[in-house]
């Protein structure tokens, strides 16, 4: 098909924007999906300083690097999540500990990602939304469904004014469906799109790898909300299950080989990509792939670059031809 395939930056926070620039160039990338954290993009700057976003420009344009999403999930979990420490980590430091606080920040800072993708001349931010009510997930001690109403109904209210800036700017929020979120398979899709009213500056950032450990069908929730579809990560997961490991990992770190399920580097897990690009293709997809390479196991540039292999290589056209129409006379 002859997308542009991207990198997400977010996991390569710790080199400079400069360098990771001329590391995925030299790999081959034609692009990155920049993170707003460590040095690729401090979204206040981006939103208030021109000489800045030029700056970051100009990196791009020397390495002849595209840039068609930026994502802040950081900022985007601590909107909607319901407070303990570890969002400390999130926000900056003075805010630490003070729940309001950072959900202040956390807005504000959504709403400055919306002007700082207009800068950037991106009209797709990905992230996350939070959700107040994840921690209620086993439904003991019982959760009612007034709780669960009362969770989607707070990220409405939360999101709604962050979204009106999102409208003002031309700029699409596409959620990271994902466990911790408001939005975590596909009956929660469904509901919050319908919170939302289907209003068309909230969509959905397709990542498999949430899925799949799952039990779900990747591509199937690809075909069933097509047209929400506003970014794609390219992102493995293997399920590992034989009799001792458990599908909620057992509080294991990533990486450790007792896990029940883990990311894998592309190629190297249980997803079924062969049939992604098909419902892809299906839909007239003409996004960015997107590589999220989260893989504990293995060398991130040996990742990198097989990850890239791997995208370009899988990534086929349609059939611009019937098979049977070529034995017409």
């Amino acid at each position: 098909m002859g997308r542009n395939v991207t990198i997400f930056t977010g996991q390569w926070a710790d080199l400079s924007f400069q360098k990771l620039a001329e590391t995925m160039s030299e790999i081959g990338y034609d692009g990155l999906e920049i993170a707003c954290w460590g040095d690729h993009l401090d979204v206040q700057k981006a939103a208030e300083e021109s000489l800045y976003v030029a700056e970051k420009l100009e990196i791009l344009d020397k390495y002849n690097l595209g840039v068609w999403a930026i994502g802040n999930h950081i900022a985007g979990q601590c909107v909607g999540a319901r407070y303990d420490p570890r969002l400390d980590n999130f926000a900056p430091e003075k805010y630490a500990g003070k729940p309001e606080e950072i959900r202040k920040w956390a807005v504000e800072e959504m709403k400055l990602t919306a002007v700082a993708a207009r800068n950037m001349g991106v009209n797709v931010v990905t992230g996350f939304t939070g959700s107040p009510i994840w921690k209620f997930f086993y439904s003991f001690p019982q959760t009612s469904e007034q709780m669960i109403e009362e969770g989607f109904d707070q990220i409405v209210e939360l999101w709604n004014p962050i979204l009106d800036v999102f409208q003002e700017n031309d700029v699409k929020f596409a959620l990271e469906v994902h466990p911790t979120e408001i939005a975590f398979d596909f009956y929660t899709t469904e509901k919050l799109l319908d919170k939302f009213d289907h209003r068309p500056e909230f969509g959905i950032n397709f990542d498999p790898s949430h899925l799949i450990w799952q039990g779900m069908t990747p591509h199937l929730f690809l075909r069933d909300f097509s047209e929400r579809i506003y970014h794609v990560h390219m992102k493995d997961a293997a399920v590992t299950l034989n009799g001792r490991e458990s599908i909620l990992a057992s509080h294991l770190p990533f990486g450790d080989r007792r896990r029940g399920w883990d990311f894998r580097s592309l190629g190297h897990g249980d997803i079924d990509f062969d049939e992604i690009i098909r419902e892809l293709n299906e839909m007239n997809y003409t996004g960015p792939l997107s590589v999220e390479w989260e893989d504990s196991g293995m060398d991130r540039v040996y990742g990198a670059k097989e990850a890239l292999n791997f995208v370009r290589d899988i990534d086929f056209k349609p059939s611009e031809l019937g098979f049977d129409e070529s034995m017409e006379k």
